[in-house]
Formats: C-alpha cells, structure tokens, sequence
C-alpha cells in the first residue's frame, strides 16, 4: 500500500457558493508541496476538510488508505496549523507543549525549546499576549516538532520579518533532510516558497488547474518581450494566459515551447518564475 493522503472528487458548498468542485489530488510520501491560490480559492476549506474540522458534502479523503472521516488513528498522521489560533488563549507556551505532547506522542519537546529559543520566543508567555508574527512563530515550533508523516502549514510565516522567515525555511529544510515527510505549504508568498517546494498544486474556483512538479510547470511555458506589433505576430497561434503593456512595449506569456532560433530580432525570450505563472494562470 502506497503512503499518501488521497482525496477524491471532493465537493463542498457554502449555501449558495461552491467553495470545492470535484477536486481529486494525491499527497505522497516525502514531498514539500505548495498549494497556491487566491483569497477565496478553496485551500483553507480543503485544509478543514482533511483535518476533520468540516464534512464534505460528496467524495472522500483517505490516509495510508483508511477513511480519515472520524477516525483518530488516521487523523493522528496529520497536523494542520491554521491561521486562526486554536490553543486556550491564558494557557502558558511551555505548557502548551506538555499538552502537545498528550495528544501527539512523538512530538520533541527538547526540539521544541530548542527552536524557541532560536526564535526568542518566551515560553512563560500565554498565546493572548503574543503579537500576530510571534503567534505565527509558536505555531511553527509546535508544528515542526510534532513528528507527523503528513504535516499541513497554512500560511506560515504571516507576520514573521525576513530574518524569522529564512528562519523557519531553513529549519524545515533541515529537518526534512534529517528525517523527510510530507509537507503542505499554503502560502500567498510564492517567490519566497518557490526555492522549497517540489511539487505544485494551484486552485482556482474551488478547482484544481495545475497539479505537477514545479520543474516542468515552470518549463511549460516562456514570456516573450519587445515592440506590441512584434510580438503580436509572434504569439499568433500560441496560447497566451496574460499581457503586460507600457506605451509601445509588449509582454505576452506564453504556455507551449519556442525554437530560440526562431524568435526574431528586437524580442526577447525568458523563462516565467513560478509567482509570475501563478498570476497569469489564475487571472479571471
């Protein structure tokens, strides 16, 4: 039996509003994913649905095979850190972690102050009086020391300067290479995670339109730069998702291959990064 977290034809409305259709995806195993899409898109719903927190309306998540619905063995493989804040709001950090620890067996403790204090994070402190980047950083710590095979990280690093973010990639790099898992990272800073993830799962309308490694995403298209007329006669025939325009200069971005060779003088061939494919792609 395969190792993974499968979710099938999942559907889930909002009253009036879908927030998932039919979406079917697979977490292997030993993987950093990113799951990428706008406010609204459906990636916290899908989160609370793997996690138990709501019910889907139609289809199905299992975990290493077993129906994860209302059964605390799967459900116990898998930690969620949500942006909203869960934990008794007067409870001590310290304690907190001691309170993990019932609930998750192989969460490290020692691993868990060792990352405190590298974040200076007060553990005598109680979550009320923590500010929106601290929050966001005791959540991590308790994150990645739970010692899950499948770990979900939604939005992370919200609130955290650029000092405590390279902080965070750097630990789960390190310890993803020590001992790897399956890490989920929703997350809106794209260029920021794109070095981290290896693998790609856009949503858009509660739909998934790319699911793939980031590798061959990337290669999957090109941009194409220079004079509007120009480049209007090149991109004739191709799939173009999205333009940028300033006076006589023109961008197209382009889904398909190109021959450099062929490229006429005057425009300029580059390589989409993942953050500039994401905007094109999930453009109304």
């Amino acid at each position: 039996m395969m190792n993974c977290i499968e979710i099938k034809g999942i559907t889930k409305d909002f009253k009036n509003t879908r927030a998932l259709n039919n979406v079917n995806l697979t977490f292997d195993e030993n993987k950093i994913y990113g799951l990428l899409g706008r406010n609204g898109a459906g990636k916290s719903t899908l989160l609370k649905i793997i996690s138990n927190r709501i019910f889907t309306d139609s289809g199905s998540v299992t975990v290493d095979g077993v129906n994860s619905m209302e059964n605390d063995k799967a459900l116990s493989k898998i930690y969620i850190m949500s942006e909203s804040n869960l934990y008794p709001p007067k409870m001590k950090i310290k304690n907190i972690f001691k309170w993990t620890k019932e609930f998750y067996p192989a969460f490290d403790l020692d691993y868990a102050n060792k990352l405190s204090k590298a974040f200076n994070l007060n553990v005598n402190k109680n979550t009320r009086s923590l500010s929106t980047g601290y929050n966001s950083i005791f959540k991590i710590i308790i994150a990645l020391s739970v010692n899950v095979p499948y770990l979900f990280l939604d939005e992370p690093v919200l609130g955290l300067d650029a000092n405590h973010r390279d902080l965070f990639y750097r630990f789960l790099i390190e310890k993803y290479s020590e001992n790897p898992f399956c890490c989920v990272i929703s997350t809106h800073l794209i260029e920021e995670v794109s070095t981290v993830i290896e693998d790609v799962v856009i949503i858009k309308n509660g739909e998934v339109i790319k699911n793939q490694t980031r590798d061959s995403l990337l290669e999957s298209g090109f941009t194409v730069s220079g004079a509007a007329s120009a480049v209007d006669s090149f991109i004739n025939g191709r799939e173009v998702i999205g333009f940028d325009s300033i006076g006589g200069l023109k961008t197209a971005y382009i889904l398909g291959e190109v021959n450099k060779s062929e490229v006429p003088d005057g425009l300029e061939i580059t390589a989409m990064d993942l953050q500039k494919l994401f905007v094109q792609l999930t453009n109304s």
